[in-house]
């Protein structure tokens, strides 16, 4: 991360996983640029705040949150992307009973309304962003606090699982039920059981390092899919899906 302003090196850090750690390696696979905008003693132009991907930009804006913002979404991707030894699905996650639940989907699928639904009903937190797997197919926390909207079009806020009544998973899990799911008002719980086939497409398609690490992905979700159904279904209000979901869990998927 290289900066503009020293003021600014709190402020990401701030945004980066919570058990990242200082490197003194002399190459980087990714770096970040931040220039501090704002307004210069003597002019009355009021400069941007930029963020820097490599060479290309990636966020520009007046309010330095945007641009943390886009910061603390672009740094996790690129750990999911670079990450040697695991692999990262976007997925909300849960524990229950010994067991995960992965919850595939991209931004604004409503996995997080999922996820907080599910963890006010007992079960353990481990992401609402990445599933991250090991080479067994277990699934590890990737521990951050959720982050909702009021409304589709309204700025992310973070809400501590705790502030739930929740707690978070620690311990890594073997993946118990994998469920395909958009929200859509109105809709009705209708799950369907996908193949093996079909779920791992579905799984592949969520995966950040599918192209940089196609063959330890499709290893690893491979056995995925063969230890754990996968099931689809649009869904409506968040608490009813939720229960259905803990219901097939208590059956045995």
């Amino acid at each position: 991360m290289r900066v503009s302003d020293p003021a600014l090196l709190p402020m990401l850090r701030s945004r980066l996983p919570r058990d990242a750690e200082p490197s003194d390696a002399d190459v980087v696979e990714r770096y970040f640029s931040m220039i501090l905008g704002g307004t210069r003693p003597g002019s009355r132009i009021r400069a941007f705040n930029m963020l820097y991907l490599d060479h290309s930009q990636a966020a520009r804006s007046h309010r330095v949150d945007d641009v943390l913002d886009a910061f603390e979404s672009w740094s996790q991707l690129s750990v999911a992307e670079f990450a040697p030894t695991r692999i990262f699905v976007h997925a909300g996650v849960v524990g229950w009973k010994g067991r995960a639940i992965l919850i595939p989907g991209k931004t604004q699928s409503g996995k997080s309304s999922l996820v907080a639904a599910l963890v006010k009903a007992g079960a353990s937190y481990y992401s609402d962003e990445f599933a991250v797997l090991d080479e067994t197919g277990r699934v590890h926390p990737f521990a951050k606090p959720l982050s909702m909207r009021a409304s589709p079009t309204a700025r992310q806020h973070h809400v501590a699982v705790e502030d739930l009544g929740g707690h978070v998973g620690e311990e890594p899990l073997p993946v118990g039920l994998v469920v395909m799911s958009q929200y859509k008002a109105g809709a009705r719980w209708q799950p369907q059981t996908l193949s093996p086939g079909l779920g791992l497409l579905e799984l592949l398609a969520n995966t950040v390092s599918a192209r940089r690490a196609a063959e330890r992905a499709l290893a690893t979700l491979e056995g995925v899919v063969s230890n754990a159904p996968v099931i689809k279904s649009e869904r409506g209000e968040a608490k009813m899906a939720a229960a259905r979901i803990l219901q097939v869990m208590e059956a045995g998927a």
